[in-house]
C-alpha cells in the first residue's frame, strides 16, 4: 500500500470530514499533518502531527509545512482566509508542495465587487441588478446617501446590502430580514461603507441552493446540489450564520429544482470557468474555485455569489457519500486528469449543534437555555456509539471544539459539532442525523430542529410552484 502525507489546513467540521474521507482510503496509507484553528478532538486523534494556529496566518502554516516538507505529498485548504491570503502561492513556490485550492489571484471570494462585474460580463442574464458604492468616489456622506436613496427608488427598497470583502463591516443585510425602512438600510449600509466598497443589489425572491464543483484546471466536475440553512432559528428566522445544517437528495438535484435548472447552473459555471481559464489549462484554478450560491426564481436560477473553497456544511454530505477514494480524487486534480467523481446515490443530512451565544440564541430564547450547563464538557460518546446501530450511515464531526488537558472536550464560540445521517431518502437520513445530534450532551448546546424536515421541503416546493405559475400568468396576460 502506497504511503501518502497530506497537509490539511483546518477550521472546523468541514476539515474533520476531509480527514475522515482521507483516512478511509483503501488504496493509500495516509499520514495527516493538520494545521488547525483549535485542538479539534477528531483531528488530533487522526493526525500524524497536529498544530494549533488560532488565526490560521499563512506564515505559521508555511512553517509547519516546511517542517514536514519531505513527508507531505500535497495539501488541501478548507477555510477561505488562508486561500485569500495566498497560502497556495507561498507553499507551492517555496516548498514545491502541490496545494488543492485556488491561487490568491483566483480566490474570487476576496471581492464581491469583482465577482459581480465578472458575472455581468459572462452571464448578465443571471446577474441581479446592482450598484457599487466606493468610498473613494464620494466627498461627503450626503452625496452617498443621495445616490443610495435614488437607487432605492429604482428598486423599491427591496435590496441586499453586501460589503465587498468577506467578514467586513456588518456583513450582508437583506430587506425584510435585517431592515424594513430606508433609515435601517442606511445604518446597515454605513457600517459596511466605513470599511470599504459596498454593493447594493436587487433582492431576488426564490429558493437557494449550493452548486459545488471540483476543478483540475482543465475540467470542472459538478457535484450534486445541496441546500444550506443559513438562518439561526427554526422557520428560517434569526440572523444569518455560517450554516446550521444542509441536505442532499438521492440524485443531483434538490426536491424543489427541475433537471433543467441544474443543467442551466452547469452552463453558467462552465462559462465563468472558460473565461477564467483563458486557454486550455489554468492550474491556478485547482481545487474548488466555484462554490456558487444560486437562487431559483420562476424563470430559472440567478447567481448570488461565488466562494473559492468547499462549502461548510455543503461539502460534508458530498464527502460522506464519495464512492471514489478521496486521495485519488486529489491526485487527479493535481495531475489535471479529473473528469468524473462518483457519488453514492443516497441522501444525506447534516445538522449542527452550537453554543448558546451563537446566533443570539441565549438572548432570543433565554428560557430554553440551561445556564448551569454553559461551559461544561460536551460528551460525543453516545452519538459515536450509534455507529453500532447505523454503521457508516452516521458520522460525528467536531468543529469549534477543543480537547483540553483534562482529556475532556469543550465547545468554543462557533458551530461546535455536526452529525451526518445517510439514508435512502432525505427523511430517513434526517432521522439518523437528528438521533445523533440529540445524543450529544453538555455545554448547553442547541440546534435547529427543522433541518431537512418534510414541512420545510414541502414549503420550498410550493414556493417554487407559485413563482413558476406567476411567471406563466404574467407571460400570457
Amino acid at each position: 500500500m502506497e504511503h501518502v502525507g497530506i497537509l490539511i489546513v483546518s477550521y472546523g467540521s468541514r476539515e474533520a470530514a476531509m480527514a475522515d474521507a482521507f483516512t478511509r482510503s483503501q488504496e493509500y496509507k495516509v499520514d495527516l499533518y493538520i494545521a488547525d484553528r483549535q485542538r479539534n478532538p477528531f483531528n488530533v486523534s487522526r493526525a500524524r502531527e497536529h498544530v494549533v494556529i488560532p488565526d490560521l496566518n499563512v506564515e505559521a502554516i508555511y512553517r509547519f509545512a516546511e517542517k514536514h516538507r519531505d513527508k507531505i505529498d500535497f495539501g488541501i485548504v478548507g477555510p477561505e482566509k488562508p486561500i485569500i491570503e495566498g497560502i497556495r502561492d507561498l507553499i507551492e513556490n517555496k516548498l514545491n508542495i502541490p496545494m488543492i485550492c485556488p491561487t490568491k489571484e483566483y480566490a474570487l471570494e476576496r471581492s464581491k465587487v469583482l465577482q459581480r462585474f465578472l458575472f455581468q460580463e459572462v452571464a448578465p442574464e443571471v446577474n441581479p441588478r446592482f450598484k457599487v458604492f466606493n468610498p473613494r468616489d464620494y466627498g461627503s456622506l450626503d452625496d452617498v446617501k443621495r445616490d443610495l436613496f435614488k437607487w432605492l427608488d429604482e428598486l423599491g427598497n427591496k435590496v441586499a446590502v453586501k460589503p465587498d470583502a468577506p467578514a467586513a463591516g456588518k456583513g450582508v443585510g437583506v430587506w425584510g430580514d435585517h431592515f424594513n425602512t430606508r433609515e435601517e438600510i442606511w445604518e446597515h449600509f454605513l457600517a459596511n461603507f466605513e470599511v470599504g466598497p459596498v454593493i447594493v443589489e436587487e433582492k431576488i425572491e426564490g429558493e437557494e441552493s449550493s452548486f459545488q464543483a471540483f476543478c483540475d484546471g482543465k475540467h470542472i466536475v459538478p457535484l450534486p446540489e445541496t441546500r444550506d440553512y443559513k438562518r439561526a432559528f427554526d422557520g428560517d428566522r434569526g440572523p444569518n450564520t455560517g450554516g446550521m445544517g444542509a441536505y442532499k437528495d438521492r440524485g443531483n438535484i434538490l426536491p424543489f429544482m427541475r433537471p433543467e435548472d441544474w443543467e442551466e447552473e452547469k452552463k453558467i459555471v462552465e462559462r465563468i470557468f472558460e473565461k477564467l481559464k483563458g486557454g486550455g489549462f489554468n492550474p491556478n484554478l485547482r481545487g474548488m474555485p466555484f462554490y456558487e450560491a444560486f437562487i431559483h426564481t420562476g424563470k430559472g436560477p440567478m447567481i448570488l455569489e461565488n466562494n473559492s473553497r468547499p462549502g461548510d456544511p455543503e461539502i460534508i454530505p458530498i464527502l460522506s457519500l464519495l464512492k471514489d477514494d478521496f486521495v485519488d480524487v486529489c491526485f487527479r486534480m493535481i495531475e489535471g486528469t479529473l473528469t468524473r467523481v462518483n457519488i453514492n446515490e443516497k441522501a444525506a443530512v447534516v445538522v449542527y449543534k452550537v453554543p448558546p451565544k451563537y446566533g443570539g440564541y441565549i438572548d432570543a430564547f433565554p428560557h430554553l437555555v440551561n445556564k448551569s450547563e454553559i461551559g461544561t464538557p460536551v460528551s460525543l460518546e453516545e452519538a459515536e456509539k450509534l455507529s453500532a446501530k447505523y454503521g457508516d450511515n452516521i458520522r460525528v464531526y467536531p468543529g469549534s471544539m477543543e480537547i483540553r488537558d483534562d482529556g475532556k472536550i469543550y465547545a468554543l464560540s462557533s458551530r461546535a459539532v455536526c452529525t451526518v445521517g445517510i439514508g435512502d431518502n432525505i427523511q430517513s437520513a434526517r432521522e439518523i442525523s437528528m438521533e445523533g445530534i440529540n445524543a450529544i450532551k453538555g455545554g448547553a448546546l442547541w440546534n435547529r430542529t427543522d433541518i431537512a424536515s418534510k414541512e420545510h421541503i414541502e414549503r420550498s416546493i410550493k414556493h417554487m410552484g407559485l413563482l413558476r405559475k406567476r411567471l406563466y400568468e404574467n407571460f400570457y396576460n
